[in-house]
């Protein structure tokens, strides 16, 4: 949601972002520059047409320190569905924040 639809006192919020472990039973690899990184992390970000996007993180199959380096989320039913019930149990979460601590 824009600025605009909240008037023009509201917030100017940028992004609004979650970090989702990947269940080990739902854990994929890829490769980057040669090296296979297994994927345990999903960020998903809202986007302002309220649509979600997501990226991809993990560690080298090998072990040590890899770059920080995104991939593509596959396109797998259960990968969409831990996306989407994450992002609706974080709307839940903001929804019911205390404020700061």
């Amino acid at each position: 949601m824009s600025r605009d639809q909240h008037g023009p006192e509201a917030p100017l919020v940028s992004a609004l972002a979650i970090n989702v472990a990947v269940p080990e039973p739902l854990q994929w690899t890829d490769t980057r520059r040669g090296e296979e990184y297994v994927l345990q992390s999903i960020t998903v970000r809202l986007l302002p047409d309220g649509t979600l996007a997501a990226k991809a993180y993990g560690r080298p199959v090998a072990g040590g320190r890899g770059g920080y380096v995104s991939f593509a989320v596959p396109s797998r039913p259960e990968l969409a569905s831990l996306i989407s019930e994450a992002a609706s149990f974080a709307a839940t979460r903001w929804g019911a924040h205390r404020g700061l601590g």
